[in-house]
């Protein structure tokens, strides 16, 4: 196994480019803050990035903690890639992780000047320090598992496909704003909760009126939905109430980054305004 770093001060933009890097060095596999991700999935590890302390995301970006050491080592092993990229702050860092997790030091360091130009890195630094934005090289989907409660932005970067002139493929980053930091705790009211997928569920075609609503959070970040409609006469039960489920839940996870465990619907009742042709009973 051959292990490249990326090195590069905090805020520099090291994580935005992880995956363009990983790319062009062939690496399989990425190591960043506490991650151990792969093509458009995280593999292993609880990111740095989650901790709500600055000391806590240090220790858990050098794998400080023998649990988390132990399941990225059985990930590394499970995947067995050939090449693997170690994000760090200095060479010494990214060494320290490659033995804190037995892997071969690394044979070759990229700065971030290698990869980004003086504007870029300048334009980092400004978006880490005015809005405490922080990039994870892993789709939004992926990302919001790790941080329910958490804005989650989507960012795309393009990847020139080798041997195939002026052909390009694209894969999904995403943007976050940690917990540690003073922007990154999202608050939600059960209303607003409520009021999302009410929304959401009146949009539903055969949907007369949303009804009674309840959002009960059973554990932290993951809620379960209620919702007792009322359905116009002609359209199919079944059909309308699996629409609502799909609505509420994409509604609700996509506007406040919580996971729907569940959205339960009882029709309550049935409303006789007119319909269209194309109802069927």
């Amino acid at each position: 196994m051959e292990v490249f770093a990326l090195i590069g001060p905090s805020g520099t933009g090291k994580s935005h480019r992880a995956t363009v890097v990983a790319h062009q060095v062939d690496a399989q596999a990425i190591i960043d803050d506490g991650l151990l991700i792969q093509g458009n999935r995280i593999v292993a590890g609880t990111s740095a990035k989650r901790q709500p302390t600055r000391i806590g995301a240090i220790k858990s970006a050098l794998f400080v903690d023998e649990k988390q050491v132990q399941e990225i080592k059985e990930a590394i092993s499970n995947i067995a890639p050939e090449k693997i990229l170690i994000l760090g702050t200095s060479k010494e860092m990214t060494e320290r992780i490659a033995w804190r997790l037995e892997l071969p030091a690394p044979s070759r360091f990229l700065n971030i000047e290698d990869v980004a130009t003086e504007k870029e890195i300048r334009k980092a630094k400004f978006h880490r320090a005015q809005f405490s934005k922080h990039v994870i090289p892993a789709p939004t989907l992926e990302v919001k598992k790790s941080f329910p409660g958490t804005l989650v932005d989507p960012l795309q970067v393009f990847l020139r496909k080798k041997g195939v002139p002026g052909k390009k493929s694209w894969l999904e980053q995403s943007i976050i704003r940690p917990t540690f930091t003073f922007h990154g705790k999202l608050s939600i009211s059960n209303n607003a909760l409520i009021a999302i997928a009410a929304h959401a569920a009146s949009k539903v075609r055969g949907v007369s009126h949303a009804g009674k609503v309840n959002a009960t959070e059973e554990q932290e970040s993951i809620v379960v939905i209620d919702v007792a409609p009322i359905v116009i006469f002609g359209f199919q039960l079944q059909e309308v109430a699996v629409d609502i489920q799909r609505s509420v839940k994409k509604a609700v996870e996509d506007m406040t980054g919580l996971q729907v465990r569940e959205v339960n619907v009882q029709i309550k009742g049935i409303s006789f305004e007119q319909t269209t042709t194309e109802a069927t009973i």
